[in-house]
């Protein structure tokens, strides 16, 4: 097949050609950046939360005197534990994809601040029971659970995340090394494999995992929030019972609907958006992949109902039905090529724009060649049944276009 003579005729059909070839490169950059965003966000749903999520809940209260948080503290934990199925209860500052706490930003040096992870809080033993995996270091010991002194003890012995660590010091073991926040000092004495803070930042998903767990004697303003640990198959039942009784066991205080959950409700509703956000894509490419194959269709229609005299008198002179089958092909893979070609360009603009304006993770590089194999093959198919159409043009149509 020459290509010349195709590109002949493209050139009398400037305009259409331009317009399909536009549709085209539009197509390519929004499947390309759709897909990258999708393929993102169904990642960070299926994000390590580090936490035995099957076995939690957490009871959030608010509404109280901060000068009764001790007593309140007291009352909750007892109450809770109460319930039966209720494995243990612990005082927290918050839990993942439950309610954020604080986050501040941490110096090596007490001058330059190096990254701004989230902190929690939590009283004795709330690491064992959140289900923190250790990779080196050991847990909080009983003296270590130091008194508040406003948000945070002024020396703490803390254990942070790998990706903390690596942040802080890439390629060293963090334990016995020092950070602060203020005139808060810590030092680090375990290392955790996966801990996610409760929302994102604009680090995105690796920067979610830049946490520090502050071991803290309850009260002040380690309060409202309680952990609460049973068996999976028990949990649903423990925590419909647990937000039954907060009324009985705290009249005075006002039950946090939105954040009294089981950690997989928790996920669940913490990602919701994403998912819309997902969906919504995927309807989009979709959709213009659809309305590109139509234009293709109804281009490849047209092209071939103005051609049937000059088809015929190809087939007369002896051209085959593979011949013309081959000829509309090659034109359509022309046409796409051309709009890939603009369709690169312009998904890696669309995504400069999206890093910079919303936070959008750069496009990797290798689904540019698999959007085009995509809009290849989409051409191809769309063009076939006018192509076939074209090749059954018989030869007598010539003689009886005279």
């Amino acid at each position: 097949m020459q290509i010349q003579p195709i590109v002949s005729a493209l050139r009398k059909h400037k305009l259409a050609t331009a317009l399909i070839a536009l549709e085209i490169a539009l197509a390519c950059a929004v499947l390309v950046n759709a897909t990258s965003m999708i393929v993102g966000r169904l990642s960070a749903m299926h994000i390590n939360s580090g936490v035995d999520e099957a076995s939690l809940g957490a009871i959030v209260v608010t509404g109280f005197d901060p000068k009764q948080a001790n007593d309140l503290n007291a009352r909750m934990v007892a109450g809770l534990r109460a319930i039966p199925g209720v494995q243990s209860v612990h005082v927290v500052s918050s839990v993942p994809f439950g309610s954020p706490w604080g986050s501040m930003g941490v110096t090596l040096d007490r001058k330059h601040y190096v990254t701004v992870p989230e902190f929690y809080e939590g009283g004795p033993g709330t690491p064992e029971a959140l289900g923190l995996k250790l990779v080196a270091g050991r847990f909080p010991a009983t003296d270590d659970y130091q008194p508040l002194q406003g948000y945070l003890p002024l020396s703490s012995r803390v254990l942070i995340t790998r990706a903390l660590a690596e942040k802080l010091w890439p390629g060293e073991s963090p334990l016995g090394k020092e950070f602060w926040s203020g005139k808060n000092q810590f030092r680090v004495i375990g290392e955790a494999a996966h801990l996610m803070m409760s929302q994102y930042n604009e680090e995105g998903e690796r920067g979610a995992q830049w946490t520090v767990f502050v071991p803290t004697q309850p009260g002040g303003q380690l309060s409202g929030t309680y952990l609460i640990r049973a068996k999976p198959q028990d949990l649903n039942r423990v925590m419909t019972a647990a937000r039954a009784k907060v009324a009985k066991i705290a009249p005075d205080v006002v039950l946090d609907h939105d954040y009294s959950h089981t950690l997989p409700t928790l996920r669940t509703k913490f990602f919701a958006t994403d998912r819309a956000m997902a969906g919504l894509l995927v309807g989009v490419i979709v959709a213009l992949l659809g309305v590109t194959a139509l234009g293709i269709v109804g281009l490849a229609s047209f092209w071939v109902s103005q051609r049937t005299k000059q088809i015929g008198i190809r087939r007369a002179l002896g051209a085959t039905r593979g011949d013309i089958l081959s000829y509309f092909q090659t034109e359509n893979f022309l046409i796409v090529s051309f709009g890939i070609v603009l369709g690169v360009t312009f998904a890696i603009g669309i995504n400069l724009v999206l890093m910079r304006h919303f936070e959008v993770a750069r496009l990797p590089y290798w689904y540019l060649p698999v959007g085009a194999v995509v809009l290849w093959i989409l051409g191809q198919l769309a063009v076939l049944a006018p192509a076939l159409r074209a090749a059954n043009v018989p030869p007598v149509v010539a003689t009886r276009s005279v």
